[in-house]
């Protein structure tokens, strides 16, 4: 009793305890990549290999880098993934200034679909966007996919947008308009450059969440060479067996992407997902 009690005032209890929680969550990410380094015999071995030992690229090889479709749908994500996130911020920047500084009627309930929008499941809206881009054309093309994204990530983007706006002091408009600005350039000018933190994090995220879609990359697309990573992965699941090394190696040259983004802008999302978050 006594050394738990001089553990948890030193913090060393709590910090074992993060570190567990970190290793369980993270045990996941590092099994696809040790699958990734095994051949197809190994992962089948009993006892499991925790550790690919030694590690053989021949799963990327062949799965990656000699793939074509491979390196195309990783493209078609990236392609994806940036026209959601110009969309998004292109509309949700106007959206949520609007919300947070002009008296406009019904803005409590705009606010409350916008909040009741990010419960529906995306398999809600998917068989009526496929019936829509069909008549129009848009099935099997960027536009479908980046359009379909934004349904999503567009509500998510003005709920948290708004806050930082209304911490920006309204003098600071004032000042611009007495200058010469006229609303709409004060927004510009003065307003946006102030947000950016609001603005990152909103992008990044816009930018996940169209790069690991997978729903709508499977109902909206059929062609190979507009479908996106994440639909492409489905293609190593066949009917009589998974080479789960190739699965795995496609799955970590996804993911390194993501990690790599979240790793470099770290302290900016953490700070954009805070910083809006003021009493009204």
């Amino acid at each position: 009793m006594n050394g738990w009690r001089a553990l948890r005032r030193s913090g060393l209890g709590w910090t074992l305890l993060a570190v567990f929680l970190v290793a369980g969550y993270l045990f996941p990410v590092y099994w696809m990549a040790a699958t990734s380094l095994k051949t197809n015999a190994a992962v089948y071995a009993s006892p499991p290999q925790m550790v690919p030992w030694p590690p053989i690229l021949s799963a990327y090889r062949e799965a990656v880098f000699n793939n074509p479709l491979t390196l195309r749908s990783i493209l078609n994500s990236a392609i994806v993934g940036l026209g959601t996130m110009l969309l998004t911020l292109l509309l949700a920047t106007p959206a949520a200034y609007a919300l947070a500084r002009l008296k406009l009627r019904g803005a409590t309930v705009a606010i409350l679909l916008l909040l009741i929008t990010q419960l529906l499941p995306a398999i809600v809206i998917a068989t009526p966007l496929f019936v829509l881009f069909s008549r129009i054309g848009l099935i099997n093309s960027y536009p479908a996919l980046i359009l379909a994204n934004t349904t999503f990530t567009l509500p998510f983007a003005v709920i948290v947008l708004r806050p930082f706006f209304l911490t920006v002091p309204r003098e600071l408009e004032a000042a611009a308009q007495m200058d010469g600005c006229t609303q709409f350039g004060a927004f510009v000018r003065v307003i946006v450059p102030l947000v950016q933190p609001g603005l990152l994090t909103v992008a990044v995220f816009a930018f996940l969440m169209g790069w690991g879609e997978f729903l709508f990359a499977m109902t909206l697309t059929t062609n190979e060479a507009i479908q996106p990573a994440t639909a492409a992965l489905n293609k190593f699941i066949g009917q009589y067996g998974t080479e789960w090394n190739k699965l795995m190696a496609v799955a970590t040259a996804v993911a390194i992407p993501i990690i790599v983004i979240f790793a470099g802008l770290q302290r900016y999302i953490v700070s954009g997902l805070t910083a809006g978050a003021v009493k009204e």
